[in-house]
């Protein structure tokens, strides 16, 4: 059955997201507040909103996926957000990676108003968006859960309820923490096999088959290889999940020094100037350290 659905947030992965939801035939209301970033929805039969309220009333389910925490707070509980206008009844699923304590609290105002509530970051980077093949690790009741799956089936493969409000965004950190020290093996071992003579691409294909594979070596390496570090996920917003992790360990106190580092590692790339590069591009800060002449323009390559 189609529904109305409100999409709030239509970056590099939004806005892909947003268009499996219009191809299966739902109504979508859309809003950003780069107004240029709706225009493939709006192309494609979505409504164009004016701010979170105005998509929130003529909605019944409501995604949110904005950049910082600060922006989800906003969205949904600031004087002209969902809340201010959504019904009773309505779903609110904030699909935004943020602070698992802020999901908690946004489930608490949500059920005071009668509004159900869902936190489902996802992962899966621009390719998982675009093949609707996403991750996504939803906190919450199990009931409203199940009342949303066939919307999330639309956009990933892997859909698993973690429990209640806030355990999606902690998946999402235990998924991030992988990931930051990961980049950092990614890099440091096309940076040690470029110093070793090794042909870069030949390497790969031993190395991605074997038990060193992942997601990132597969879908990265080769974007490092071809000088493509163009965004699948900002390196400004990956910083921001590194820093919600390390202070949910604090708290937790829980030492996690290889995050730490990789946290430092971001932050000296950012300095550099690339905050709106993808993930990958941490090979810039890497190589630089020992003067390999790594640019963003494009890769070296032992044997091209």
């Amino acid at each position: 059955m189609n529904c109305r659905i409100g999409w709030i947030g239509t970056g590099v992965m939004g806005s892909a997201m947003g268009s499996h939801l219009l191809a299966a035939g739902h109504s979508l209301s859309v809003y950003n507040r780069t107004s240029d970033k709706t225009r493939s929805l709006v192309e494609n039969g979505a409504l164009l909103k004016s701010s979170p309220a105005e998509v929130a009333s003529s909605s019944d389910i409501i995604f949110t996926m904005v950049g910082y925490p600060a922006d989800v707070a906003e969205t949904i509980l600031g004087a002209d957000g969902v809340l201010s206008a959504a019904s009773r009844g309505t779903i609110l699923v904030d699909m935004t990676t943020s602070e698992p304590s802020l999901a908690v609290r946004i489930h608490g105002e949500c059920a005071a108003r009668g509004v159900k509530s869902l936190d489902a970051p996802v992962s899966g980077g621009d390719v998982g968006a675009r093949e609707a093949r996403l991750s996504i690790m939803v906190g919450g009741d199990k009931d409203v859960f199940d009342a949303v799956l066939p919307i999330f089936n639309l956009m990933g493969k892997t859909i698993v309820y973690q429990g209640a409000a806030g355990s999606g965004q902690h998946t999402k950190m235990a998924n991030q923490i992988l990931i930051a020290t990961g980049m950092i093996g990614v890099c440091e071992a096309l940076l040690y096999a470029y110093k070793a003579g090794l042909d870069l691409d030949v390497m790969l294909q031993s190395v991605s088959g074997g038990a060193a594979g992942s997601w990132s070596l597969s879908n990265y390496a080769p974007r490092i290889l071809a000088g493509n570090l163009e965004p699948g996920f900002l390196v400004d917003h990956f910083v921001k999940d590194m820093g919600i992790a390390l202070r949910e360990a604090k708290r937790m106190q829980l030492s996690l020094p290889g995050l730490a580092l990789a946290e430092q590692l971001y932050i000296a790339l950012q300095a550099q100037g690339h905050g709106r590069k993808g993930t990958h591009s941490l090979m810039l800060a890497l190589a630089s350290i020992s003067s390999i002449p790594w640019t963003a323009g494009g890769c070296v390559n032992s044997n091209s």
